[in-house]
């Protein structure tokens, strides 16, 4: 109930206040393990990526947002779980696969932290790490614009990545990340 609410509410500020602009739904699979892939550039990014898709998303957020009880309890009743960043977190990655197994939606940043500039940067192995551990579908996302109000943002779903190219030749997991990363700036390139 609280997360559908939060949809609602998001909807309203991302399509009144930053004309939000959304392609490519029609990509998203209604059911079975999904990770959306996206580049990162705002806090904002976690709800618009999940306000326009009917099925709940979970997400990973820094373990510092969750010190404060009422903020903590909110993000999970939002589906966020804690991740201690920088350190290979073994119980925020047993999280992720029991979501994904469980044939749940997850969104990830390959990037692992927000991008200042609008670049995009190398990916970690978390995203190349879910993928090939679970065999969920890729969805290759990308957020266009800034969060300023009434300038704009465009979010694009792309198709889904072909699980036999995540898994060539025996992909690491960071070879894995690194495909759906091009496959993110292919996304970028195609709409810019």
């Amino acid at each position: 109930m609280i997360y559908r609410i939060g949809q609602f509410l998001c909807r309203i500020v991302l399509s009144g206040v930053f004309f939000a602009k959304i392609q490519g739904k029609e990509h998203i699979p209604s059911d079975g393990p999904v990770i959306i892939c996206s580049n990162h550039k705002s806090n904002w990014d976690p709800p618009f990526l999940g306000s326009y898709i009917k099925r709940p998303l979970r997400f990973m957020a820094k373990e510092e947002l969750f010190e404060k009880k009422f903020i903590g309890g909110l993000l999970r009743r939002l589906g966020a779980f804690p991740v201690k960043r920088g350190s290979g977190d073994r119980q925020s990655l047993k999280t992720g696969i029991n979501h994904l197994k469980n044939g749940e939606m997850m969104l990830l940043f390959p990037e692992g932290n927000r991008s200042k500039d609008d670049q995009l940067g190398e990916g970690l192995a978390g995203a190349g790490f879910f993928a090939l551990r679970t065999e969920a579908v890729v969805v290759p996302a990308y957020v266009k614009g800034w969060y300023k109000p009434f300038k704009g943002v465009q979010l694009t779903y792309g198709k889904p990545i072909p699980m036999d190219d995540l898994r060539e030749s025996k992909a690491s997991s960071r070879e894995a990340t690194e495909r759906i990363m091009e496959h993110i700036r292919q996304l970028r390139d195609d709409i810019e």
